[in-house]
């Protein structure tokens, strides 16, 4: 039991669909007596009909966690991978006391430092060098300590001229390096990263890997990191976990469960996404799906248009919306991300379309994340993999050229 630093079991976390916590006792007992009442919940998202329909066989309860069990060991680098919905983020946020369990029971022993997405233990009015001395405290740190560690960070952070200027003036890069950084630097016993190094650049996400195996195999600390891009999974942990639909479906060495995950991704093919995300207190996706331009058959070849519809339900009217995709390859490499501008929603139904012309993608396997943020700076809903995509080579008389490499296969304007 001394080697164990992470002892969870039968954890369980369950979220009511449509009803946010306002985190008064006044307004969560309104919530409570109107439901045991069987009327209309004052705080629901959900507040009438015409705002956000029931769809017909809706789980109004959504399981984001179903008896989950597992021991970490210090100084392991663990990874956990997943599709959408299985419950990753959840798991994380339960782990750095974000939110609490519905059930099951939790140990930790260390102190434990999170980032979990941009802007997570951050204050917005207060500036970087005033952020790293809260977030010090926050973690039991004293003032000298941090002190000790204040030019290491700024250095890693790479902001030195902007290391008192309000943090709610950074870009979400900067608001990365930062939080990276600082989570990484107060030597924390445990280290929990999630996808939200994917906001950076390549360089820094290759550098926030080197700190991450530092902490691991140089200080014998323990890190826990959730990551759509397999291949850092793979070169960085030596254990991982597979989440699907809320249940640890599989632990043990990387190599062994990426190819399983591998290969039940290739397994399926999701045309059309219609599920549960955690709600927030704007909007709701309904509905994601793959729309091909042409014809009537599911098949999708190279060379063919295809467009991706975002339907969404706004219960309150909400401004500096944008929608976001971004196109993955199996192993979690990100091809390329596209979005709108920042737009204003009033209350009801909307649909974003996003086209995709043909002769862009080459053939294989890519999944689509579904993003909506506000102002670009922070996000209210990501879908990771909400979709995947077999895309085809074109058939032999019809454009077909033969099979290249790459992951792209544009069709480009020659002159000779």
């Amino acid at each position: 039991m001394s080697d164990i630093v992470i002892k969870v079991e039968e954890l369980t976390k369950e979220y009511r669909l449509g009803t946010i916590s306002h985190g008064t006792l006044k307004e969560d007992l309104q919530s409570w007596w109107a439901r045991l009442r069987g009327k209309e919940d004052p705080n629901s998202l959900v507040s009438h009909p015409s705002s956000l329909p029931r769809r017909q066989g809706l789980n109004p309860h959504f399981l984001a966690l179903d008896k989950v069990s597992f021991e970490i060991k210090r100084g392991e680098a663990v990874g956990i991978i997943g599709r959408n919905g299985a419950g990753k983020s959840t798991l994380l946020k339960i782990l750095s006391e974000v939110t609490a369990p519905s059930g099951g029971t939790v140990k930790i022993r260390g102190r434990v430092a999170s980032l979990l997405e941009v802007g997570t233990g951050f204050h917005p009015e207060l500036t970087g060098r005033e952020n790293i001395y809260l977030n010090g405290t926050i973690l039991g740190m004293k003032r000298a300590e941090i002190q000790r560690k204040f030019d290491e960070i700024v250095a890693f952070a790479e902001i030195d001229q902007f290391i008192d200027t309000p943090v709610k003036r950074y870009s979400s890069g900067m608001y990365v390096r930062l939080a990276f950084a600082v989570a990484a630097h107060l030597d924390p016993e445990i280290l929990i990263v999630d996808e939200v190094l994917s906001v950076g650049d390549a360089s820094f996400q290759k550098k926030c890997l080197g700190k991450m195996e530092d902490v691991s195999k140089g200080e014998g600390r323990t890190v826990l990191f959730v990551s759509h891009n397999l291949t850092a999974i793979q070169n960085f942990c030596t254990t991982t976990m597979y989440l699907q639909g809320g249940k640890l479906v599989a632990v043990g060495k990387t190599a062994t469960i990426v190819e399983r995950y591998l290969g039940d991704c290739l397994s399926s093919t999701a045309l059309v996404w219609e599920g549960n995300h955690e709600p927030n207190e704007y909007l709701t996706i309904t509905r994601a799906k793959i729309v091909k331009a042409r014809s009537e058959s599911d098949e999708i070849y190279i060379n063919e248009e295809f467009r991706i519809d975002i339907t969404v339900e706004v219960v309150k009217q909400v401004a500096d919306i944008a929608f976001e995709i971004f196109v993955k390859t199996l192993d979690g490499i990100v091809v390329f991300n596209s979005f709108t501008d920042c737009m204003n929603l009033g209350r009801g139904s909307s649909v974003a379309s996003c086209h995709i012309p043909g002769n862009l993608l080459n053939n294989g396997h890519f999944t689509i994340t579904v993003v909506i943020s506000k102002n670009f700076s922070y996000w209210l809903v990501k879908i990771e993999d909400a979709l995947a995509v077999d895309l085809l080579s074109c058939p032999e008389g019809t454009g077909w050229q033969g099979d290249c490499p790459g992951v792209v296969r544009p069709k480009l304007l020659w002159t000779v």
